[in-house]
């Protein structure tokens, strides 16, 4: 299998000083040799910076890694419906698995990924070869903490390259002058995650913990190191789509004849799985890391750009730099679509949404339902002038249009709002993306405990001392205010104790703790489940519709007298209208029912879209057969992107492109 870098990816690596938090020190030490570099803690230090500085880019973690490459799931949609999806070089069509190797994104990602791998790379040599990493050298743990953490980072980003394109080039050293080691073959996506596993290995006992040694959880620590480890390993132990069937794997049940989709055999499995329990439980046992008890504080700290120096609970958030990075409460959250005296400049949030089907998916008590999902807008009231003041607007009947609530304008901090009101173009917010949380190591665990003891309630050697249940109802229940609980309680010890059963809560769980945060495709990749979710969502939506479940209007009262703010707690979202008295509300819109097919005069609009989500991955469908054109798809489960035409003109015939792509 032959794959090849582009020589660009290298150029950036030792350039790229995209910005980072206040923490980081933004001078370049890039023009004194390594000798001088690496022959001083501050200046190894300042090299380790550039690292997070490259995290800072629009085609790495400011926007495309933690928001388009992630969609669409079950319960996450890019904004495009209809003849959207055909764009396939345009993130509209490509969120719907319709993309071109065209398109010029991929060549960027490819190159400023590739770029903070160099950055690695040089770290990671220079460290070892330094004269302050000998043993007995006073300056050795310093030393190590900063290769720890280039390991740490290498890791992380070859783990999402290997999930986005699949089999790609393993590059462990810097490039030589004569780019001799720049073109290189690809290497098989099993023996890039063993790989990153040993490196992780060695980083855990390099880290420090979150709150030792002047790092916070702006660093990749040793917490993050082993659950990043943990997740690699369950994905190793998982479904993916492959270039040819190899030896000893299962195939999946929906895979296709030529690039099948496998995981490894059973006792393969179970060592991962063991392995990541290892991991885990170092993590829960450690005490580090915690759950923040309100799980709107954990986001509203985000937004007002503070560490949660309590909980820890974000195990590692990438440091982005206010006014300079991160896409997050622009291109995704919370919609201001006017611009108002308020909130000022107005945002692109539409990019990135949540569906009916999840919305009602939560327990009505679920303290989770109202952050992250927002089925509003910020905006003005009927016939207002564009810079008056705010009003919030229900969406209607736009069922594959929540907003996502987690990153909220209302929430962010006075100068970005000072700000945001002179502002008259992008107002980029500095949010840290976050790569890691505590809830996703308790589900972790939870699915490690369950594959492994065989049911929720089973013990297994390495394990924290919590069953897979308790560890599930630590993220469950924390979801719940004090008076309800007992239901939440109650929920948990109904759900079933044998292993699918129980597998089926988790996979559950995870989509009402995680949604609009990036990770759910993956783990449904992982779990081979990634076309029957998105076929489940589509059926669920339709038989709810026709079941009634979704009102055909919604009520609601105001807060204030000038009817700005809604009262959220007297929305009728579960009372069919012809059973409200209209008298008793101030307001009302069009809901998700609208588009019930068995109404004569429902609007059709959103049974018409429905058959083009997604429809890369699972064909064009109708609202009767959601399924109805699977087999037309060129290449079954192929959720892999392509490698770009532009990368692979550049590979002096390295690389190519396989699973149906253009070469």
């Amino acid at each position: 299998m032959k794959k090849i870098l582009s020589i660009t990816a290298f150029a950036v690596g030792t350039l790229a000083l995209a910005s980072c938090s206040d923490f980081l020190e933004q001078t370049s030490p890039s023009e004194m040799n390594n000798t001088t570099v690496y022959g001083s803690t501050y200046y190894t230090g300042l090299r380790v910076n550039q690292i997070y500085g490259g995290m800072g880019q629009d085609r790495t973690y400011s926007q495309d890694w933690v928001i388009t490459t992630n969609i669409n799931s079950d319960i996450e949609l890019v904004d495009g419906l209809g003849s959207n999806v055909n764009q396939t070089t345009n993130v509209r069509g490509t969120g719907n698995y319709n993309v071109s190797p065209g398109w010029s994104n991929l060549t960027d990602q490819w190159t400023q990924l590739y770029g903070i791998i160099e950055d690695c790379n040089d770290v990671i040599e220079g460290v070892r070869n330094s004269p302050l990493f000998e043993e007995g050298n006073p300056s050795r743990a310093e030393m190590g903490r900063y290769l720890g953490e280039a390991l740490t980072v290498r890791a992380m980003v070859y783990f999402d390259m290997v999930r986005y394109w699949g089999d790609i080039p393993l590059k462990l050293e810097t490039s030589q002058p004569d780019l001799s080691n720049a073109y290189l073959e690809k290497t098989d996506r099993d023996d890039i995650m063993d790989t990153l596993m040993v490196d992780l290995d060695e980083a855990i006992t390099l880290l420090p913990w979150a709150g030792e040694n002047g790092y916070s959880t702006e660093h990749v620590t040793k917490g993050y190191a082993h659950a990043l480890l943990a997740q690699i390993a369950m994905t190793r132990a998982g479904y993916a789509i492959r270039e040819k069937a190899k030896d000893g794997y299962e195939k999946a049940p929906y895979s296709d004849n030529n690039f099948p989709t496998m995981r490894p055999g059973a006792s393969e499995r179970k060592a991962l799985y063991e392995r990541a329990l290892q991991h885990l439980s170092a993590v829960i046992l450690s005490g580090k890391h915690k759950l923040n008890p309100s799980f709107e504080n954990q986001w509203y700290l985000l937004s007002q750009q503070k560490l949660d120096l309590t909980y820890q609970e974000n195990i590692f958030e990438i440091p982005l730099k206010y006014n300079l990075t991160s896409e997050l409460g622009y291109t995704v959250g919370v919609r201001l679509a006017k611009k108002t005296s308020d909130f000022g400049y107005t945002n692109s949030t539409g990019k990135l949404k949540l569906t009916a089907p999840y919305f009602y998916s939560f327990d009505r008590n679920d303290l989770r339902r109202d952050v992250t999902c927002a089925p509003y807008e910020i905006g003005l009231g009927e016939g207002a002038s564009e810079g008056t003041h705010s009003v919030e607007n229900i969406i209607g009947d736009k069922p594959f249009g929540i907003y996502v609530g987690k990153w909220n304008p209302r929430w962010m901090t006075s100068t970005w709002l000072a700000d945001n009101l002179v502002a008259q173009g992008k107002h980029l917010t500095g949010i840290n993306p976050v790569k890691m949380r505590y809830s996703n190591v308790l589900l972790f665990y939870a699915e490690c405990m369950n594959e492994l003891s065989g049911s929720a309630d089973g013990t297994y050697a390495g394990s924290a001392g919590l069953t897979a249940r308790q560890a599930l109802a630590l993220v469950h229940e924390r979801a719940f205010d004090d008076a309800h609980k007992a239901d939440a309680q109650a929920y948990v010890a109904s759900l079933p104790s044998d292993k699918t059963g129980f597998f089926n809560a988790i996979v559950q769980e995870n989509a009402w703790e995680f949604g609009g945060e990036g990770f759910r495709k993956w783990d449904l990749i992982r779990w081979g489940i990634l076309h029957d979710k998105i076929l489940e969502f589509k059926r669920t939506y339709v038989q709810e519709l026709t079941d009634g479940k979704y009102p055909t209007k919604v009520y609601f009262n105001y807060t204030d007298e000038s009817k700005t703010r809604i009262d959220w707690s007297s929305v009728t979202w579960y009372t069919p209208a012809d059973e409200v008295n209209e008298a008793d509300y101030d307001g009302s819109k069009d809901w998700f029912g609208k588009s019930n097919p068995n109404d004569p005069d429902a609007k059709t609009d959103n049974l018409d879209d429905l058959g083009s989500i997604c429809s890369g991955l699972v064909g064009v469908g109708t609202y009767q057969d959601p399924a109805a054109g699977e087999n037309d798809v060129q290449v079954k489960n192929r959720y892999i992107f392509p490698i770009s035409l532009t990368t692979i003109s550049d590979s002096q015939n390295k690389l190519y492109n396989s699973y149906g792509y253009d070469k």
